[in-house]
């Protein structure tokens, strides 16, 4: 996977836009609003930070070497992944969806319901 990839990945998820809230390197990934990744591209190597369901965040570091806790960030819901080393990119997709579902299921049940059900 690159970086094209990851990000068109991202944008193909239904209500996802892209900005750089922060700075022009750090490209946020928001579903309705809300961040739910960021790809820093200036890093050399392939990284994406997603928010995480505490009991599971810890879970995928200890099972991947790829996944560590996210800098500059709450490390008890966001991992960052490295996806080019021993994560599939099957399972990297997996785990933008899980990010994208914790980041709905925070908001009002009226909006996660028009999200689910449109």
């Amino acid at each position: 996977m690159n970086i094209e990839e990851l990000h068109e990945y991202c944008l193909s998820i239904k209500g996802v836009t892209d900005c750089f809230p922060f700075d022009d390197v750090s490209l946020v990934m928001k579903v309705l609003g809300k961040m739910f990744a960021l790809i820093p591209l200036d890093n050399p190597e392939l990284q994406i930070t997603l928010k995480c369901a505490p009991e599971l965040a810890v879970e995928l570091r200890e099972r991947y070497n790829c996944v560590e806790p996210a800098f500059h960030f709450n490390k008890t819901y966001w991992n960052s992944i490295y996806p080019n080393r021993d994560m599939p990119d099957s399972e990297v997709k997996r785990w933008i969806h899980h990010s994208v579902d914790e980041v709905i299921k925070k908001l009002p049940k009226r909006i996660r319901d028009e999200y689910y059900n449109n």
